[in-house]
């Protein structure tokens, strides 16, 4: 089995890491070339590792002029059977209420709705992934950096995903019926829960409320949005489940690899969008 992956960052280098042992052949993308991997714009090489796949893994976000792997390569890509990382975003705000994937795509960035749609539109195995916490990239090195705060919002929701649950996932889709598959823990919750809970762990007091109004309008704009994703599909279609099936395990979990004080306070891996 050959895989070919678009964008080796945090997430798609877990499932790699799940992958490998198990005789994949795998090779990956990144803008620069780094760690042994393909420039994404050496397009000779990139379309030799396509004619090859069995399988294509896009992991990278829409920009501007639109889905850069599909933009570039879509031509290459009809022998292999593709998935792509995706955002529970393309849903906007649901006022709290559930989503699964039969819910209408009403997302406020029109490139991810878009990029969604194109890729379930060639046959893909989509899966729509909420935030994504993990080693070096949890609430847990945001309050011990002094960078996590409260919102003190009442009723507002997320959904989560420990990367390993979410690698666990993709793995069980690969040759699973084409579609969208939401993959998300059990227990949607309020952000300020969350930290709080990480900073309780750390035996550090609960970060700061800081007012809607003083965040950027990106963090405006997320906490805008309010709702609880359904992971049924994926338990039905994909026999999975969740290891960490609420935040308080992930973080225990997490807790229990590192040192109490996260390693001095390290930086936060990729942002939330390079998934």
């Amino acid at each position: 089995m050959r895989l070919l992956i678009f964008g080796y960052g945090y997430s798609a280098r877990v499932i790699a890491a799940r992958l490998a042992p198990h005789g994949w052949r795998i090779a990956a993308t990144t803008r620069d070339g780094r760690d042994d991997t393909i420039r994404f714009d050496d397009a000779e090489r990139v379309a030799f590792e396509a004619r090859e796949a069995t399988h294509i893994l896009s992991s990278v976000p829409p920009g501007a002029e639109g889905d850069p792997v599909l933009n570039a390569y879509g031509d290459m890509l009809g022998r292999a059977r593709l998935s792509y990382l995706s955002s529970t975003g393309v849903y906007g705000d649901a006022g709290g209420g559930w989503v699964d994937e039969s819910a209408p795509i009403r997302g406020r960035r029109e490139g991810r709705n878009a990029a969604d749609a194109a890729w379930l539109a060639r046959g893909a195995r989509v899966f729509r992934l909420p935030g994504i916490y993990g080693p070096d990239r949890s609430p847990l090195e945001r309050v011990a950096a002094g960078e996590a705060h409260r919102t003190g919002i009442a009723g507002q929701v997320f959904s989560r995903i420990h990367v390993h649950d979410l690698a666990a996932g993709v793995v069980a889709g690969l040759d699973a019926p084409a579609g969208a598959y939401n993959l998300a823990d059990d227990f949607p919750c309020a952000q300020d829960d969350v930290v709080t809970f990480a900073a309780r762990l750390l035996n550090l007091p609960p970060p700061p409320i800081v007012p809607i109004e003083a965040l950027s309008p990106a963090a405006r704009a997320f906490h805008a949005e309010n709702r609880r994703v359904a992971n049924g599909r994926a338990r039905r279609v994909l026999n999975w489940r969740p290891v960490f099936a609420d935040y308080r395990l992930g973080l225990r979990a997490l807790n229990a690899m590192t040192s109490p004080v996260i390693a001095s306070s390290a930086p936060m891996a990729a942002s939330a969008d390079q998934r």
